[in-house]
C-alpha cells in the first residue's frame, strides 16, 4: 500500500511540472505576440499618406464627372487623370500608405478647421507677401495680392507634369490664381488650364515651389483670384 502511494505522489509532481511548463509556454506565446503589435505611423507619415489620398480622391472625382457629362475633350482628359491616379497608387505603395487609399478635399479638410482662426493675421499682413514670394519663385513675377477666394480649402498635387499651372472646379481656364503656403510664406501665381474636383489643385512643377519638404498637403493656404 505504502508503494503505490509513493508512485501516486512522484505522478503527481511529475503532472504539476509539465502544467508549469505548459503554462509558461503559454506565457512566453502570448508576450511574443504582443511584442510583434504593428508599429503606428509617425505623424509625418501620415501627412504623406493623408495628401497621396486627397490627390486620388480629386482625381477619381474628377474622372467620375467627366464621365457623368462627358464631353468632346473628356476621353482624353480621362486618359491622362488615369495615368495620375496609377503615379498616385505607386508613391502610396512606396510611402508605406494604403494603396488605393482615397479622400476628398471637402472631407480632409474638415481637421483642419480649428486651424483657421489664425488666417485673418496672416491676410493683414498681405503687403509683405511679394517680397516674401520672390525668392520662392512666384511665376507670376511678384504679382500683387488680389481676391481671397475659397476661404478654408486645403491644397494639393494633381501629379501632372508641364509646367507650372492649376486645375479648378470654380475657375475657367485663363485664370490667374495666386497660392501662398502659410506655413512657409512660399507662393506662386499659375493659370487655370483645365478642371478639378477642387478650388485650386496644382500640378507637380507649380506644387513644388510652395510645399514644404516630405509633405502633399498644405493645409493652411490663402488662394488668390490675381489679375
Amino acid at each position: 500500500m505504502s508503494r503505490r502511494r509513493t508512485l501516486g505522489t512522484k505522478k503527481k509532481i511529475a503532472l504539476l511540472v509539465s502544467a508549469a511548463t505548459v503554462a509558461g509556454g503559454g506565457a512566453f506565446v502570448m508576450a511574443s505576440t504582443s511584442n510583434a503589435a504593428p508599429t503606428p505611423k509617425s505623424a509625418s507619415e501620415s501627412t504623406v499618406c493623408l495628401g497621396l489620398a486627397t490627390a486620388l480622391g480629386n482625381n477619381q472625382k474628377f474622372i467620375a464627372d467627366q464621365r457623368a457629362n462627358p464631353d468632346a475633350q473628356s476621353e482624353a482628359r480621362i486618359a491622362n487623370r488615369e495615368a495620375v491616379v496609377a503615379e498616385i497608387k505607386r508613391k502610396q505603395e512606396a510611402s508605406g500608405c494604403a494603396v488605393g487609399e482615397s479622400a476628398q478635399d471637402s472631407q480632409t479638410a474638415q481637421p483642419s478647421q480649428p486651424a483657421q482662426p489664425a488666417q485673418p493675421p496672416a491676410a493683414s499682413a498681405q503687403p509683405s507677401q511679394p517680397a516674401a514670394s520672390a525668392p520662392g519663385g512666384d511665376t507670376g513675377g511678384g504679382a500683387a495680392s488680389g481676391q481671397q477666394v475659397c476661404n478654408g480649402s486645403t491644397v494639393t498635387l494633381s501629379g501632372e507634369g508641364g509646367a507650372p499651372a492649376a486645375s479648378s472646379n470654380q475657375f475657367p481656364a485663363g485664370t490667374k490664381l495666386k497660392v501662398t503656403n502659410l506655413d512657409n510664406n512660399k507662393s506662386t501665381t499659375v493659370e487655370v488650364t483645365s478642371v478639378s474636383g477642387s478650388c485650386a489643385l496644382l500640378n507637380n512643377a507649380a506644387f513644388e515651389q510652395v510645399r514644404e519638404p516630405g509633405k502633399f498637403l498644405i493645409r493652411r493656404a490663402l488662394i488668390e483670384k490675381v489679375g
